[in-house]
């Protein structure tokens, strides 16, 4: 049986699929966030701010609404016929794939590479200079091999994010291992072959954490020394000032005017009296299932980032990094795993709405653990220690002394996993309950039926709410610029 269900051609097809999306994905986001990276921190320009907001903003748009957007632009009542008369094909397959995720991801890989080459060295680069080396020899031999951590760190979550990917790969109808295992689940309601999917969906995912692990396990790239605090330099663009503007209005074109402009024109498509009602229901049901699941998510990452800070032996980091497991796991799944957890053990809880925000909980709980453990440690425990000489016990403290020192911390957490679950599509298709139709259900079942009308109020809620997130993020990279 093993060789009927794995060993087929057709999942050699989706193992090649799969790899080559990942692949492009990662090759499109490097030539896209490495050149704005280098801009918005070490080049002369002037639009340092709008270049570091463009860096991060299409983190506002999920896939699915991205996938959308882009495919309402072709075809012959598209979004270019409308406006320039032109019926241009309407974007799916492998290279629709690719430009929807790399659209979405890049910012991953901009953020971490911004954030090494701020906290980068110069005088490495003067030094090198000082030798002979001109601008282009320094950046190669220099400062390249520098960022490879930080290459490696964003590459991990594009490839956790591109292997795991649902909306998109199933919108533009490419055949992955998230795709095929939709299909196999409820299409042929295959569950054994489905289970299969998933294991080898999870063992994609495993291997890109492994490798990423061993290529940075012997790598050093700290300072020997302190460094001199010294006043940044920026270098002149030159002749290459009209390469380099015109790279990035051709992001900012394609990646936020296109899309945004989608779904306006699409928006004036419909009444809003039509879909008001849909759209205020599944406003609600976005809302009963993030608000639940960011208060037990927030709660159960106190604990955890609590142990690893302050109570650091052989046993907590390893505590602490459960948690990522939900995390690194493909959405669908670890769905899937939920509907045969349920259905064996509990069928009470199959298609709940408790089980819906467990799920969420489990998954979202990596990043919930961040910002509290930030706050945690920037929380000096001296106070806890003289709260506890004066009387009072460790509980105590904790709850009169360190909490209120969390408060941003926690309220961070909580916003970011609430806005994560609002935009989250794939588990909340398996595990949501019948008729409980979210505002991501929505945008995909209606972008997937081309009627791309309906899906528009829909769509820009979703957008609207996933700007908050970007704002919030934006306000402290802001500060940096």
């Amino acid at each position: 049986m093993l060789n009927n269900v794995v060993f087929r051609m057709r999942n050699l097809r989706l193992l090649g699929n799969t790899l080559l999306l990942a692949v492009s994905v990662l090759i499109v986001d490097a030539l896209l966030a490495l050149p704005l990276a280098y801009l918005s921190v070490r080049v002369k320009v002037k639009a340092r701010r709008f270049i570091t907001l463009l860096g991060v903003l299409p983190l506002a748009i999920p896939g699915y609404v991205m996938a959308y957007a882009l495919m309402g632009m072709g075809g012959y009542n598209g979004t270019f016929q409308a406006w320039f008369g032109l019926n241009i094909p309407r974007i799916s397959g492998f290279a629709g794939s690719v430009l929807v995720l790399s659209i979405c991801t890049f910012p991953y890989l901009y953020l971490n590479l911004r954030t090494a080459l701020l906290g980068m060295d110069q005088s490495i680069e003067e030094v090198s200079r000082s030798l002979g080396h001109d601008a282009k020899s320094t950046f190669l031999k220099v400062i390249l091999p520098q960022l490879r951590p930080a290459f490696l760190a964003g590459s991990l979550l594009i490839s956790l994010h591109v292997i795991g990917d649902f909306g998109t790969v199933s919108l533009m109808r490419f055949e992955t291992f998230s795709y095929a295992l939709y299909l196999q689940y409820i299409a042929a309601y295959d569950r054994i072959y489905a289970a299969w999917l998933a294991l080898m969906l999870l063992g994609l995912t495993s291997a890109a954490l492994v490798l990423e692990y061993k290529l940075l396990k012997k790598a050093i790239f700290h300072r020997l020394g302190r460094g001199i605090s010294k006043a940044k330099s920026y270098l002149d663009l030159g002749p290459w000032a009209i390469p380099a503007y015109t790279f990035v209005a051709v992001v900012f074109l394609v990646a936020i005017v296109l899309p945004v402009s989608s779904i306006v024109f699409w928006l004036n498509q419909t009444s809003f009296a039509s879909v008001s009602l849909d759209l205020w229901h599944a406003f609600l049901n976005s809302v009963k299932a993030s608000a639940p699941a960011a208060v037990v998510t927030t709660l159960m990452a106190l604990p955890l980032a609590y142990i690893g800070v302050r109570y650091k032996t052989k046993l907590s980091n390893p505590i602490e990094r459960v948690a990522y497991l939900g995390y690194a796991t493909p959405p669908l799944a670890f769905a899937l795993a939920f509907v045969f957890f349920s259905l064996q053990v509990s069928t009470v809880l199959y298609q709940s709405l408790t089980l819906l925000v467990i799920a969420y909980s489990l998954h979202f709980l990596a990043e919930a653990i961040g910002p509290v453990r930030s706050a945690l440690y920037q929380a000096p425990p001296q106070l806890e220690e003289a709260s506890r000489s004066l009387g009072y016990s460790s509980i105590k403290s904790f709850f009169k002394v360190t909490l209120p020192l969390l408060r941003g911390g926690i309220i961070a957490s909580a916003s970011l996993v609430f806005l994560s679950a609002m935009k989250e599509l794939s588990i909340t298709f398996l595990l949501a309950p019948l008729g409980f139709d979210t505002l991501a259900l929505n945008v995909w079942s209606y972008t997937g039926e081309a009627m791309f009308a309906k899906a528009a109020p829909f769509a820009l809620t979703i957008l609207l709410f996933s700007s908050l997130f970007v704002g919030f993020l934006f306000s402290k990279e802001w500060k940096k610029t």
